[in-house]
C-alpha cells in the first residue's frame, strides 16, 4: 500500500487525540494510510505547537529590600531587558532549564524546522514512489532514471538535515542563553550577600 497521503488538519487532531487514548503509531499509521514516521512526527508537531503556544496564566508576588530591587533592575537595564516581570519570567525560565529569550523568533524558526520535514517527507515520498514504479517496470521513461532518484533521495536528505541543522542551532542558543541566565542568578545571588 502507498504511504502518501497528505494529512489534512482533521486527521492531525483525531491522531493526537487518539495516541493521547493509547492508541499506538503503527495503528494509526495504518489507519490514516501514511507511514509511522508521519504519524511521530505530528505527534512531535502538535507537542511542540503546545509548548509555543504556553499562555502565562499565574502570577508571582515576592517582597524584597529597596537595594535588592536596585539591583535587579540594574542587571535588567544591563541585559537590556524592558520590565521586572520580563526579567522574573526569564529567571524562572532558566531555573526550569527552557530559557528562550526570544520566544517570537523560537516559534518562527520551529514552523520553519516543521516546514522543512514536511517537504523532505513529500520528497522521499515522491523518491519512494520512483523506485517502487521502477520495480514494477513502470518506470522506462527518462522520468525514473536511477540518477534523478539519487537526485530526489539528496533532495531530501539535504531538506531533512537543514531541519535538524535548525533544530541544532535553535539548541545551542537556548543552552547559550542558560548559561546567561546562571551567570544572571549568581549575581543575584552575590547582591544579597
Amino acid at each position: 500500500m502507498s504511504r502518501s497521503k497528505r494529512l489534512t488538519d482533521a486527521d492531525r487532531m483525531e491522531i493526537v487525540r487518539e495516541a493521547a487514548e493509547g492508541v499506538s503509531t503503527s495503528v494509526l499509521a495504518e489507519r490514516f494510510g501514511v507511514s509511522v514516521r508521519a504519524i511521530q512526527y505530528t505527534l512531535k508537531a502538535d507537542a511542540e505547537r503546545q509548548t509555543d503556544a504556553a499562555i502565562p496564566v499565574s502570577a508571582v508576588s515576592v517582597k524584597v529590600t529597596a537595594a535588592e530591587l536596585e539591583a535587579l533592575d540594574d542587571v535588567l537595564a544591563t541585559a537590556g531587558i524592558e520590565s521586572r516581570a520580563e526579567g522574573l519570567r526569564r529567571l524562572i525560565q532558566a531555573a526550569g532549564g527552557v530559557f528562550v529569550p526570544d520566544a517570537q523568533m523560537a516559534a518562527e524558526m520551529a514552523r520553519y524546522r516543521a516546514s522543512l520535514h514536511e517537504v523532505g517527507n513529500g520528497v522521499a515520498q515522491i523518491a519512494k514512489q520512483m523506485t517502487q514504479a521502477n520495480r514494477q517496470g513502470q518506470g522506462a521513461g527518462s522520468e525514473f532514471t536511477e540518477l534523478r532518484l539519487a537526485q530526489m533521495r539528496g533532495l531530501a536528505r539535504f531538506i531533512l538535515d537543514s531541519a535538524d541543522e535548525i533544530d541544532l542551532l535553535l539548541r545551542r542558543r537556548r543552552d547559550a542563553m542558560q548559561l546567561e541566565a546562571t551567570a544572571a542568578l549568581r549575581e543575584f545571588a552575590h547582591a544579597a550577600e
